[in-house]
């Protein structure tokens, strides 16, 4: 339960406590659970989704990718926009590096959110209903888990950080149940279609990790946050083109 919470509390605003100590390696335990707390917060967009579903689609849309930005409190956001920055332009990987740490959003870092952010709005717009509930949940499971298997299939690119915690001491075996249960609930949810749409997210996910590999000796807390957005509009648009 104890790892749960790490999780629920790292991906999210909601006020959990917890009461025993966490140690560094506590974090890594946590990956496990990340695609449940996914599945969670697609839940609650699929809710949302539901109840405001009276409104025109644009209308509902915007709502829905609010109640996601603020359920999360835009940390993978904030994660995407520092990787714009940073990996805009032939800069060598210790430049990219303190511009990523740098708190301040740099102009490739707002055009980035911006674009984003009105990509999954018309993505959610464009989805029929029936198939939007089916895919926010998707969509939020496979983009948590995408950060657990960033974290197996790389290294960090930083001598220290908050990323460190959960990649140094992560477990395989963990990541391997995750992703299980990610492909299970997309077989669950939308049958045998959803092995194309999970193996496209985890194609697209791949080849971004070897991106950063290639620009920065591996990944950060940043890149995973890109990882996660990344991954969210992968699963959307995979939805679309395989139905």
């Amino acid at each position: 339960m104890k790892y749960f919470l790490i999780a629920l509390q790292f991906l999210t605003i909601l006020p959990v406590r917890i009461k025993s100590d966490i140690k560094e390696i506590h974090y890594a335990y946590s990956l496990l659970y990340f695609p449940i707390v996914g599945g969670l917060i697609g839940l609650v967009l699929s809710i949302s989704a539901f109840l405001f579903g009276f409104l025109p689609d644009m209308v509902m849309a915007v709502i829905v990718l609010a109640i996601s930005v603020i359920l999360t409190g835009g940390i993978h956001l904030d994660g995407f926009a520092d990787t714009c920055d940073g990996f805009y332009g032939n800069r060598s990987r210790d430049e990219i590096l303190r511009i990523m740490r740098d708190s301040r959003v740099g102009v490739m870092g707002v055009i980035g959110i911006v674009m984003l952010l009105v990509f999954k709005f018309s993505l959610i717009a464009a989805v029929p209903k029936p198939l939007l509930i089916k895919s926010l949940i998707m969509m939020t499971t496979f983009a948590r888990w995408s950060q657990a298997l960033s974290c197996l299939i790389s290294n960090y690119a930083r001598s220290e950080g908050k990323g460190r915690f959960f990649m140094e001491n992560v477990n395989k075996k963990d990541i391997i149940a995750g992703g299980i249960f990610t492909l299970l609930l997309f077989l669950l949810v939308i049958g045998i279609k959803g092995l194309l749409i999970f193996g496209t997210g985890l194609l697209i996910t791949f080849l971004f990790v070897r991106y950063a590999k290639h620009k920065i000796g591996g990944m950060t807390g940043d890149t995973i946050g890109a990882v996660s957005e990344i991954a969210e509009v992968s699963i959307f648009l995979s939805v679309i083109l395989w139905n």
